[in-house]
Formats: C-alpha cells, structure tokens, sequence
C-alpha cells in the first residue's frame, strides 16, 4: 500500500570525478544494474506516494536511464548551486506544498542500502516525532568522515567534519552516512536559511541538522547494523568491492534455493538471473543479465552465459555465449562459442571449437567439432561433420544456408550460400556445397587425383625429402 506521508529524493547530480570515466558515476554496474538502479529499486520497494530524483551532471544520459528504470520517477534539474542541500531544496520545490509528511534522502551511489534499513529508519525516525533522524554507522577507523556528535540525552547534537573536529571529537566513531529522513516542513524551513559561506562554495543538507538543533528541535541518529550497507561507490576500486560484496550475498541466496556453487569466490551472478534447484554452477562461471537456468542444468567450468536460456537438463562446459536458447538435455562445449541467435534443440550438441551465430540445430542434432554455423537452419537429428563452414556473407549481404533433417554432411565441407540440403542427404568429405542438395541424395565434388612421381627429386633435390624419396624408391626396387 503506498504510504502517502513518505517523499524520497535520490540524489544523482554529482560528476564522480573519482571514477576517471567518461560515463556517470551513478550509470556503472553493480551485478548488472546501474548503480542508481539499485537505489530505485529500493525506493520503490517502500511505495512512497513520491520519488525524485535529482540530476545535472549528463543530464540527459542519467535522466533517460533513471525513467527506464523507474518510469514513475520525477526527474528534478539541480541549477548552479552545488551541493546536496541545494539538490534536496530544488526537488522540495515540486512538492505538493500541503504534503506534511516524510521526505527520505538518499544517495545515488549507494547501492547496497536496502528498503529493510530505510524501513528501520523510518518506524524509528516517527516514533521519536524527531524533526529529523539520520542513519548512522560506526566505524573501527573514522578517518576523513564526519562525526555525529551526541548530547547528554543521546540526541545528536552536531555533524562535525575532520578536519572540524577536536582531538576527542576525532575519536569518535559514529559517522554520518549522508542518508536522512525530515518532516517536510522543518526541512523547507531550514533549508532557506543555509547558505553557500564555506570553504567549497556548497549548500549543505548537513548544515539543517545543526540549524533544528539551534531552533530545539530533536535529531536522532539509527545507526546501521553493518557499515557497508551505507558505503557509497566514489572509485573503481570501491565500486569492485562492493560487487564482491554484493555477489557473496548473491551466490549465497542462491544456495540457500538448492543451487549447487562450488566455488562461491569465481562464480558471478546478476540480480537479474533466475535459476531452479539443482541446477550446479561449477567454478568459473559467469551468469549474465536476464539468463534463465533451468532445473538439473551444469554450467561450467570457465563459462559465461549472457541474458541465455538453459534447459533442464542441459550441460554447457567452457563455453561463451550471449542472447543463446539451449534445449533441454542439451550439450555444449567444451571451447564453444554461441553468439546471439543460437537456438540448439532438445538434446542437440554444440561440440568443441565450434562458432554459431543466428542459427537454430534441430532437436537431435550434431555440430560436434572445429565449425562455423551462421545464418543457418539445421533439422532434427542431423550430423554436421568436423570443420565445417557455412559460407553465409558474400562481401555484401548475408544469406542463409538450410540443412534438412537426418542429414550426415562431411568432414571440411563449405555451404556456400544461399544453399539448402535436402532430409536424408549426404555430402563427401571436403565437399564444397554451391548449389542445392536434393533430398536422400550424395552431393560430392569429383576431382581425380594425380600423383606425379618423381617431383620431389627433380624440383627439390639436394632436401631430405628428395634424399629420403631416392632411397625408399632405391629400396622398393631391389
């Protein structure tokens, strides 16, 4: 049920320049979604009656990912006053202005704080009737983040940054963790009256919480089980961290569903997989995007499946595969590589070193070694034989090759397209395939060979191969 007393900024304006990225910072994945995506999701978990969210660096870019996202956001342009008490200001603006509720603001690039936190800090931050309640985390080392400074009655007195701070508030280890709940009117009040006198020419949402303090309104703080639910992503290597983190928590969801993961430190997964119990994930194995597992399927080692569909039953070893369909009781690899368009039916195989693209193998059917397959349809229970290339781009367009059903093709055969083979065909060894096969018949291309003896010797003589040919002849002719 939507809470129509709850308000929620997420703040995405900022340029991360210590990402040294040409994208924005909000915009870098974290288990296949968008750090900022992470931050949606868990705002719209809490069903509040608005979610804003405030942009300006790459406006365009982050605005249009962020309504992909979660098309119910209103997107909010911050204007030439930096910082994020100016960013939650102009969002109050497009607030209906007899809401009397709640307004949360949270960060753009904290990613892991989850709406069981925000909940928590919700049911606190009303039952105290505060003006305002931070969330707060406690650190075994606080260096170079802001103090919450309590008062006697364990109210929060002050924010004081480090470089601020006196040797005892130094020591201190509950920091602020730039995440908020006001009563909406307390913060319209407050906010116009801070003002942009500091050292860095910002507006600071932290200045409100010393100005209800003055005012002798009540501030608390809820501090956060774990630390790392609040860190945000400000670098690259924060950013790994975090995906590490959130990859533990993934894998051992998972488990804990009847998946079997042997090695939970090189198996990635995204949020977005879905895979059934007893499906084995073994070690090195990378599940992508949207993929969709089906029960009883091994994957791996040294796999990558990206946004694939494995049936139940299937076996896919050492192999890279992207936008793939593979039916059930199906095999693929070892060393295979399925580009988007690949489509291998019930219990076909998909065999070493082989590359297909845009193709669909009949239930039943064989692509087992060293093979291109691109732009083709294969029946059911047909066997292509090893090195075998489908010829499908003439330089300009690309065409498409059609093998039949219980077709046995040759070994190094070329289908030079656009070809069909018809059902029950066969093809010669080293066959080039130009025009079509009728249906049960042999398609081979004659060409005697021709031995000329002697050559070696005379147009290579003085070799070891001359040498060695003069002698075996000598021998042979005794």
């Amino acid at each position: 049920m939507t809470d129509s007393h709850l308000a929620i900024i997420i703040l995405a304006a900022g340029q991360g320049t210590r990402m040294k990225s040409a994208k924005p910072k909000v915009l870098h994945h974290l288990a296949g979604v968008p750090l900022v995506g992470h931050v949606l999701a868990t705002a719209q978990e809490l069903d509040p009656a608005h979610i804003f969210a405030v942009v300006r660096h790459e406006r365009d870019i982050v605005s249009s990912a962020i309504t992909a996202l979660l098309p119910g956001v209103v997107i909010v342009d911050q204007d030439e006053v930096p910082g994020t008490g100016r960013a939650a200001e102009v969002a109050l603006h497009l607030l209906p202005t007899d809401f009397a509720g709640d307004v949360v603001v949270v960060s753009g690039d904290v990613p892991l704080l989850d709406a069981a936190t925000l909940n928590g800090l919700i049911t606190a931050h009303r039952a105290s009737a505060a003006a305002a309640t931070l969330l707060s985390a406690v650190l075994d080392d606080a260096t170079g983040y802001g103090r919450i400074v309590r008062d006697a009655a364990g109210s929060v007195d002050r924010i004081v940054e480090q470089k601020d701070a006196t040797e005892e508030e130094r020591a201190l280890t509950e920091v602020n963790s730039g995440t908020y709940i006001f009563r909406a009117g307390d913060l319209r009040d407050q906010l116009a009256l801070v003002g942009t006198e500091n050292a860095s020419g910002e507006k600071y949402l932290t200045d409100v919480v010393g100005l209800l303090r003055a005012a002798g309104s009540d501030v608390t703080a809820v501090p956060v089980s774990e630390s790392w639910i609040v860190e945000g992503i400000n670098d690259r290597v924060q950013l790994a961290e975090a995906a590490r983190r959130l990859n533990r928590l993934i894998v051992r969801g998972w488990q804990r569903a009847g998946v079997t993961i042997l090695d939970p430190e090189s198996t990635w997964i995204d949020l977005q997989a879905t895979i059934a119990p007893d499906v084995e994930l073994l070690p090195g194995t990378s599940i992508s995007g949207p993929t969709v597992i089906e029960r009883g399927a091994i994957i791996g080692p040294d796999t990558s499946l990206v946004s694939c569909e494995i049936g139940e039953g299937a076996t896919v070893r050492r192999t890279d595969a992207t936008l793939a369909v593979i039916g059930a009781n199906a095999t693929v690899g070892p060393f295979a590589y399925l580009r988007p368009g690949t489509y291998l039916g019930e219990g076909g195989k998909i065999g070493t070193f082989v590359e297909t693209k845009n193709s669909t193998i009949g239930a039943g059917s064989k692509v087992p070694h060293l093979s291109y397959i691109g732009d083709t349809t294969v029946g059911v229970e047909s066997n292509v034989g090893a090195g075998t290339i489908t010829a499908n781009y003439d330089g300009v367009n690309k065409t498409k090759t059609v093998v039949g059903s219980h077709v046995r093709t040759g070994s190094h055969n070329v289908f030079v397209a656009p070809v069909r083979i018809g059902d029950g065909a066969y093809t010669g060894a080293g066959t080039v395939v130009r025009k079509d096969v009728p249906a049960g018949a042999l398609a081979i291309n004659v060409a005697p060979q021709r031995n000329m003896v002697g050559w070696v010797e005379t147009n290579r003589a003085g070799t070891a191969a001359a040498t060695a040919a003069a002698e075996s002849s000598a021998a042979e002719s005794a």
